[in-house]
């Protein structure tokens, strides 16, 4: 009689951050690893705001327990978001953590991953060699989705905003939409943008990119090279402005000054889904669901850090059906054969053994910056 071991035990737990309603693995995900060999363990209720209950986990083959015990037993916990300050005493020396980090911005999340030697991967700095990244772009597709709603509800005058419907109507001029950044955030924000009926434009550094989307819009769209003098012109107009630049795994740029913001009219709203990696308005400070804005020189700031906790069904599903891949070759092939065989992969590991091994990470804090290989 042959006993088959598993190959990795795996856990995920339920978010606490607030207002996140996500969960690191679908009851989906959860068969798939169960069905290669692994196995699962999920913290009661973990799901339940995703719209998952405990039995469809268990229909699965995973095992329901408290949160203290799945991260006991767990070699690898799939999260969504960062550890929260309560969290850290669950960590230990050679547990994977497979979540986002955003660990520039998170410098006391840093500094516990690296006491503690947890092996540290972000979904956010997996990328392929073309440099996009597969695990942000889901989360990024929704997040600029939303963008565009959260400004249209926040302009409404009742919410606080100047009372600009985005659309117009007949006879009425629609609001302007101002947009930064021409990525995976930018490119969806200014699709419901313009779905709704608002004058968009959209800044970029990468002039074959904006030709691509003058292309892909057909004209709808009015694209401009990011320089401080015409970001400062088109600020003046703007009903909203969306922010979604992004350096891979470093900080924010500042792409508005307060003096910007001070040209801008009153009631008009600002969307920093940058936030994440600190921001890239000046005047930018996190937010959470349940108190998501706050005013600067009468301009509305809705700077959450986790949007995509709003819409937990539609963005658990999207986010696991990306970040399975990876977790099934690490639990399936073991960390250090996956890493090997997989670039992309490779670069997702911020911490390992005690060391930072991502360069824009170390350099936020002024760490000692070690890189993979030698480890």
């Amino acid at each position: 009689m042959f006993i088959i071991k598993n190959l990795m035990i795996i856990g995920t737990v339920k978010e606490i951050k607030i207002g996140e309603n996500r969960v690191g693995l679908t009851p989906y995900g959860a068969d798939l690893l169960v069905n290669a060999g692994h196995r699962v363990l999920i913290e009661k209720n973990a799901g339940v705001n995703s719209g998952f209950k405990d039995e469809d986990y268990k229909k699965a083959g995973a095992e329901i327990l408290e949160k203290e015990d799945a991260y006991k037993k767990s070699e690898m916990i799939i999260k969504v978001k960062e550890p929260q300050k309560v969290e850290f005493k669950y960590y230990r020396q050679g547990l994977i953590l497979y979540t986002y980090l955003h660990l520039a911005a998170e410098k006391e999340v840093t500094k516990m991953l690296l006491e503690k030697k947890v092996t540290g991967i972000a979904y956010e700095t997996i990328e392929l060699s073309d440099g996009s990244l597969p695990l942000l772009t889901p989360m990024s597709e929704v997040a600029g989705r939303m963008a565009v709603q959260v400004g249209a509800w926040f302009l409404q005058r009742l919410n606080g905003g100047e009372g600009i419907l985005l659309g117009g109507v007949p006879g009425v001029l629609p609001g302007n939409v101002v947009i930064f950044g021409t990525g995976v955030v930018g490119t969806n924000a200014a699709k419901m943008a313009i779905g709704l009926g608002a004058r968009v434009t959209i800044f970029g550094r990468n002039l074959e990119r904006l030709r691509y989307l003058d292309d892909v819009f057909d004209g709808k769209l009015n694209t401009l090279s990011s320089n401080h003098l015409a970001i400062e012109e088109a600020l003046k107009d703007a009903d909203l402005a969306i922010s979604g630049v992004l350096i891979t795994g470093a900080k924010a740029p500042k792409i508005v000054t307060k003096k910007m913001l001070g040209k801008m009219k009153k009631g008009s709203v600002i969307v920093d889904v940058s936030i994440d990696q600190g921001g890239s308005f000046e005047t930018s400070r996190p937010t959470t669901h349940s108190d998501p804005v706050y005013e600067v020189d009468g301009i509305i700031h809705y700077c959450v850090t986790n949007m995509p906790g709003a819409v937990p069904h539609t963005s658990t599903l999207a986010l696991t059906n990306a970040t399975i891949k990876y977790a099934l070759d690490i639990a399936s092939k073991g960390l250090k054969k996956a890493v090997k065989e997989s670039p992309e992969l490779a670069k997702g590991i911020n911490t390992i053994d005690g060391k930072c091994t991502y360069k824009e990470v170390a350099d936020a804090f002024g760490l000692k910056f070690t890189p993979l290989p030698l480890l």
